[in-house]
């Protein structure tokens, strides 16, 4: 009996991914590491029962038609399935899988190293012995920053990772934790001390503010320039949650024009960031290439889940992590 075919769209993820989909599939890979052109991958997954994708990768109709109608599992390696239309899945009994949890520690490490890189600044401090600017062996307030001891952290957004950032910020001494979540009480974040507080009220009180939020209809560009208004001129803004929740015109705006102190950002609209972006022209700014879960660990255990969810399927089981449908 021939077995199951898949199409895996990059050459350079993990290997244990693939070579677990090879113990039962006949597995198909585009060859080049990059994301895959959009002719490729309509020719690549052509008569494939399960499809093996990433984020950069948009599945819509006109992929799914391609496939044919025995395509039966997309299984994307990211947390993220806003690529793939859910909608069309649902249509044609297409089951969706993503690869959640995997990546909650290695995004909150991430996001705890952007809060003392940026409020202590690290980069700054870096950069001015490149640029020699260290002439005096030490000065009381040159390169001074802001540290966690004794500041009020505000994480909008209190998921998986959002409690994952809050256990790690804590030994730190932080004075108190605000959140700010369409669904709370939050039992886990409060049970750690949390307090929940409306969005502006978090703005107003917090010291660093944390964007650990999923993109939606009610969180698309929810940091604009009326949110950073009202945020402390000494605040620090963090993202590492999704690129669209930030005006990133306001943010500029903000930044430039010393509304806010800094920012760091491991997502932003493009991806890839232009090198020219305006962005990138700020001082008081940190941009990281969406690095997040960029841990060795972290990748082959995404790799694996996304080959554990499409063998699940062909071998007529339910979806390890499924992703919910419309």
């Amino acid at each position: 009996m021939s077995k199951p075919k898949v199409f895996v769209t990059r050459p350079d993820v993990p290997q244990a991914g693939i070579d677990l989909l090879k113990e039962k599939c006949d597995v198909e890979i585009y060859d080049q590491p990059m994301p895959i052109p959009r002719d490729a991958l309509i020719k690549g997954v052509q008569g494939k029962d399960a499809l093996y994708c990433l984020l950069t990768d948009k599945i819509d109709k006109g992929v799914m038609d391609a496939a044919g109608p025995q395509l039966k599992v997309i299984a994307t390696m990211s947390v993220g399935f806003d690529h793939i239309d859910l909608n069309e899945c649902k249509a044609r009994n297409i089951v969706v899988s993503n690869t959640p949890d995997v990546s909650t520690d290695s995004v909150a490490e991430l996001t705890v190293t952007l809060l003392l890189v940026c409020g202590r600044r690290i980069m700054d401090s870096a950069n001015a012995i490149k640029k020699g600017e260290w002439i005096y062996s030490w000065s009381p307030l040159w390169l001074c920053g802001r540290g966690l001891t004794n500041s009020t952290i505000g994480i909008v957004g209190m998921g998986r990772i959002g409690q994952a950032v809050m256990k790690r910020l804590l030994p730190f001494g932080v004075k108190k934790v605000l959140y700010y979540d369409v669904f709370h009480p939050i039992k886990p974040a409060e049970d750690m001390g949390a307090q929940f507080v409306e969005f502006e009220q978090l703005l107003k009180e917090s010291d660093f503010v944390v964007a650990m939020c999923n993109l939606s209809e009610h969180t698309k560009e929810l940091f604009n320039a009326k949110a950073f208004s009202l945020m402390k001129p000494t605040a620090v803004f963090i993202n590492t949650s999704r690129g669209g929740v930030v005006q990133q015109d306001d943010l500029y705006d903000a930044l430039k024009n010393g509304k806010i102190r800094a920012a760091g950002l491991d997502v932003m609209i493009p991806e890839p960031l232009p090198s020219d972006h305006k962005l990138t022209t700020l001082p008081n700014i940190v941009l990281l290439p969406h690095v997040g879960s960029a841990e060795e660990s972290a990748r082959i255990e995404m790799a694996t889940l996304a080959a554990k969810n499409v063998l699940s399927v062909l071998d007529g089981k339910p979806l390890v992590t499924p992703v919910p449908m419309p």
